[in-house]
Order: structure tokens, then C-alpha cells, then sequence
């Protein structure tokens, strides 16, 4: 018989070690394609959106997917919410990869919100000096923020609109704590703002020791109907049960 098939939404640092895991499998990594040069897992790419949930549909009957799982960022809810839909449509097993959040620990100061919206609003009242690492997309959100000065990590340049009193650093991680504290340092930062993405957390660390506030913007709902696992190694027993190996 031939391999199943498993299609990977992913871009995350979990969807490519997934992919080179699953060595007996036919992989596809689905990219999303917005990062010119991304870095590209193990096994056959597309990059690209689908056309919906009905063309999400469509290729997974077309490619005869055996498995669907979303390893896509935490925050990525619209194709997440087509990839339920699309699962649903088609009967194909959906798995949900997904890191856990973070925990806040002793000497962290941190405040949850609910929205890049709520974050922007309430960082007046926290400094003047924010890093924001909230990724391009969402910069749009600070946009009439023109009381705090911004600096800004992303891969790539970040469209408008966008703060007035805004600095982008282009960069890439993994980061360290080393390097976390002398860029607050450097840039006499004193607020932080963050997703609650889950992974290496060497930003949160560097905040806590220089005793900075941290605003951390609460994760979307989890997508209907699926079966959530937090590890690569507890989605691949996962996909071993389901294709009966």
C-alpha cells in the first residue's frame, strides 16, 4: 500500500521538525507565503493559500490526504477555522499542533488582554518606550499610538499604517537572554508587548529581570472538532493511531 499522506500547515518551528520526522509518510508542508524567503521544511512545499475552505477541500480530496494537522501559529485563526471546516467537509482527521502558552512566574508583571486593540489602548498607562513583538501584521493596531515611541522585531519590513514614532529591527530568532537584555537595555525599553505564542521565551525572561512590564495578548479560541496535541512527539503517536502503525 502506499504511504498515507499528511498535510502540514506550518511555518512554525513545530510544523518542520514534524515534517522531518514523519520520514515513512508523504509529507506536504502547505506555507502560507508570506515571508519571501521562508525556511522550508523537509519534503514537498507549496506555498500559497488554498481559496478557502472550499479549495482547502478540494486539494485535500485531489492530493488524497490521509491526515490533515495544523502546526500554523497560535494566532493564525482564519486558517485554522478553514481547516476545521474543511476537515468536517471531507472526513479527513484533523490534528491541531499547537506549543503551550506561557505561564507567568515569579517577578513577572504581566498584563493579558484580549486584542492587539486592548493592548494599544492600555500601553499609555504602562511607558512610553514599547518593544512590540507582535509580528508586521499587527502594527496596524498601534498605529494611533502616537504617544509611545515603538521598536519593532520582524522578518521582513512591515506595511503601513504603522506607529508615527516607530524603529524596525529585522531579525530573525532564536533569541537569548543575553541578547533580550541588552536590546531593553539599549533602547531604554520600558513596556513589552507580546502574543501568548508559547516556545522559547528568552524576551519574557530579559523583561522579568529588568522588572519590566509585559502585556501579553491572550490566544484565539482553539478550532472546533479537533483533536489537540501540544508536542511533535505526541502528534506523531497520534498519526501512528490513526494510520494503524
Amino acid at each position: 500500500m502506499p504511504p498515507l499522506t499528511v498535510l502540514i500547515l506550518g511555518g512554525t518551528t513545530e510544523g518542520r521538525a514534524l515534517a522531518a520526522a514523519l520520514r515513512t509518510y508523504r509529507v506536504i508542508s502547505s506555507l502560507a507565503g508570506r515571508t519571501r524567503e521562508p525556511l522550508l521544511p523537509a519534503g514537498e512545499v507549496r506555498i500559497g493559500g488554498f481559496g478557502g475552505v472550499d479549495g482547502l477541500a478540494d486539494y485535500l480530496r485531489a492530493e488524497r490526504v490521509d491526515i490533515l494537522v495544523d502546526a500554523t501559529h497560535p494566532f493564525a485563526e482564519r486558517i485554522s477555522a478553514n481547516a476545521a471546516a474543511a476537515t468536517a467537509a471531507t472526513g479527513v482527521p484533523l490534528l491541531v499542533l499547537r506549543r503551550p502558552g506561557w505561564t507567568e512566574r515569579p517577578g513577572d508583571d504581566w498584563r493579558r488582554v484580549p486584542s492587539l486593540e486592548a493592548a494599544a489602548a492600555l500601553l499609555p498607562h504602562l511607558g512610553r518606550r514599547v518593544f512590540l513583538t507582535t509580528g508586521r501584521q499587527g502594527l496596524a493596531a498601534f498605529a494611533g499610538t502616537g504617544e509611545c515611541w515603538f521598536l519593532a522585531r520582524s522578518v521582513e519590513p512591515p506595511a503601513p499604517p504603522l506607529p508615527p514614532h516607530l524603529e524596525v529591527l529585522l531579525d530573525r530568532g532564536p533569541f537569548t537572554v543575553d541578547g533580550e537584555l541588552r536590546l531593553l537595555r539599549d533602547h531604554r525599553i520600558d513596556v513589552l508587548v507580546s502574543k501568548d505564542s508559547g516556545g522559547a521565551d528568552a524576551k519574557l525572561t530579559a523583561a522579568r529581570r529588568q522588572g519590566i512590564p509585559v502585556v501579553l495578548i491572550d490566544r484565539p479560541p482553539r478550532p472546533p472538532a479537533a483533536t489537540m496535541v501540544n508536542s511533535v512527539e505526541s502528534c506523531i503517536s497520534m498519526i501512528s493511531q490513526i494510520g494503524g502503525t
